[in-house]
């Protein structure tokens, strides 16, 4: 199925593995990129040597063509910047929307670039800017997100910018593919359902947390770092919405500090990371301090496997979702379900 997309990326089918904090690793990704998908390296809980690295190792398990994710308000955005380029990777996205510099800078080096958005006026900025294609998120999506629905956002996108969208919130199977490309997108984004497969390197017993959840037990708070955040709702996030300031200041304090020895960073750094998220918001300081060190909650969850300690990001799909296939038989099964529904709508005519 060849549509803008595949066309831009060089991938095989138009759906695309986004770049989930530590999920979105070298084996899930390279995974993705062989099953004919466009994998989507994760690098905001990478130190820069780090993702130097991981993009190495994807190169060394897949010949076919990848991307990285990056913060474009992280402070050391030029020179992960600089690694994408040096490295010959096909495609960077950010999950907020990069300055007019730096997607001149990616482009003039041949790198896609396509951010992800979350209202359709970021979408008619990024693109006034010069991004290649953007990846548009509704309110079913995991993690932050928005209080659109994917039915509404996606067609006020697609209508409002000239360069392809790529639907991501809510998708999961290859009536999803057929459904957004009916809206006008190029191809779909899926993030918690390449998180449940069997190459994804999320501990068993948090994806056993996943397949048992209904679609009520996603949940969108403001009480981990004050922003919309859909996830599981669990011990943790519960104890957050009830907690008082001094408590939650605690709580944030010693997140931080395990976050700033992993990741390198001053405190400095993480103040100023956590102002950027607070700029505009009204945030308490132990916000601010969970808005820079959410990553750790993240982890906790992803990759310790502590579902009591950590927050597990989560779109609404988890509800419907019951298996864990490996990342080619994903896709597979996804194009071949699209591909039957578009027979069935030839066969009405």
């Amino acid at each position: 199925m060849r549509t803008a997309l595949t066309e831009l990326t060089g991938v095989r089918h138009p759906i695309v593995q986004t770049g989930m904090g530590w999920v979105a690793g070298p084996r899930l990704v390279s995974a993705a990129a062989n099953a004919g998908a466009l994998g989507v390296l994760a690098s905001a809980t990478m130190t820069p040597a780090r993702l130097r690295q991981a993009v190495r190792e994807v190169k060394a398990r897949t010949v076919a063509p990848f991307g990285v994710n990056l913060r474009a308000d992280a402070g050391d955005a030029r020179e992960r910047v600089r690694i994408v380029v040096d490295e010959g990777v096909r495609v960077a996205s950010f999950a907020l929307a990069p300055s007019r510099e730096l997607i001149a800078e990616l482009k003039d080096a041949g790198v896609v670039v396509i951010p992800s958005v979350g209202a359709r006026r970021h979408a008619e900025k990024v693109a006034a800017w010069g991004a290649d294609a953007v990846i548009v998120q509704g309110g079913e999506g995991g993690g932050h997100t928005g209080d659109v629905a994917t039915t509404v956002l996606l067609p006020q996108v697609v209508d409002a910018v000239g360069i392809p969208v790529v639907a991501a919130g809510g998708f999961h199977d290859g009536r999803g593919l057929v459904a957004a490309l009916a809206y006008g997108a190029a191809g779909i984004a899926m993030g918690t359902r390449f998180l449940l497969t069997s190459d994804s390197t999320v501990p068993d017993a948090v994806k056993a947390r996943y397949l048992a959840a209904s679609v009520r037990d996603v949940t969108v708070t403001t009480a981990v770092d004050g922003l919309p955040h859909r996830m599981l709702r669990s011990d943790l996030v519960e104890t957050l919405e009830r907690s008082g300031r001094t408590r939650a200041l605690l709580h944030a304090l010693r997140r931080a500090a395990g976050f700033r020895k992993l990741s390198g960073l001053s405190w400095p750094d993480m103040v100023r990371d956590g102002l950027a998220l607070r700029h505009g918001k009204d945030l308490s300081w132990s916000q601010v301090l969970l808005a820079a060190n959410t990553p750790m909650l993240l982890r906790a969850a992803m990759v310790e496997g502590r579902t009591d300690l950590g927050v597990m990001a989560s779109g609404q799909v988890a509800g419907v979702i019951g298996d864990l296939p490996s990342c080619a038989e994903l896709v597979g099964r996804v194009m071949a379900e699209a591909e039957g529904v578009l027979r069935g709508l030839r066969t009405v005519d």
